[in-house]
């Protein structure tokens, strides 16, 4: 029976020696944009994490919301990826909720983001590192209908 390495402990994933990406059938690549809007989703599902970015990213993507036809919020604000042939590595940056358990609430995304892409992409998340930037205080939020600079 083989051991688990620390890493494997901490996440609770499981090592592969063999990817379901190649066969002798051909090869499948997964594109970094892929492993980040997974990994952005998945962060954004766990209790606790109110944003992802650093300050100047979130003030920036709050710009782009208010432009007419330009998307909405974007997925990957702060996710980035290194993406191989058969492994992942993750980092992102978070805004957590004011009393939240930091520690918790990073195992609880880890697991969630190593989960979900190795699920639905079959590469190995070797790690998940978690920045995070700030924390978010109750009545931070600006009003829905505070005036703007441009109409």
């Amino acid at each position: 029976m083989a051991q688990n390495t620390a890493t494997e402990k901490e996440t609770g994933a499981v090592a592969r020696t063999d990817s379901t990406l190649h066969s002798p059938q051909g090869r499948t690549s997964i594109a970094d944009g892929v492993v980040q809007k997974i990994a952005g989703i998945a962060t954004r599902e766990v209790s606790g994490v109110h944003n992802l970015g650093t300050g100047s990213a979130r003030v920036f993507g709050a710009l782009r919301e208010r432009i007419p036809g330009s998307g909405g919020p974007a997925i990957t604000q702060g996710v980035a990826v290194e993406v191989g042939e058969k492994q992942a590595a993750i980092d992102l940056d978070i805004v957590v909720e004011y009393g939240v358990a930091i520690a918790q609430l990073a195992t609880n995304i880890r697991h969630n983001v190593i989960s979900s892409v190795e699920r639905m992409t079959g590469l190995e998340v070797i790690e998940v590192n978690i920045a995070v930037d700030d924390i978010h205080l109750p009545g931070d939020e600006e009003p829905a209908n505070a005036p703007t600079r441009v109409e």
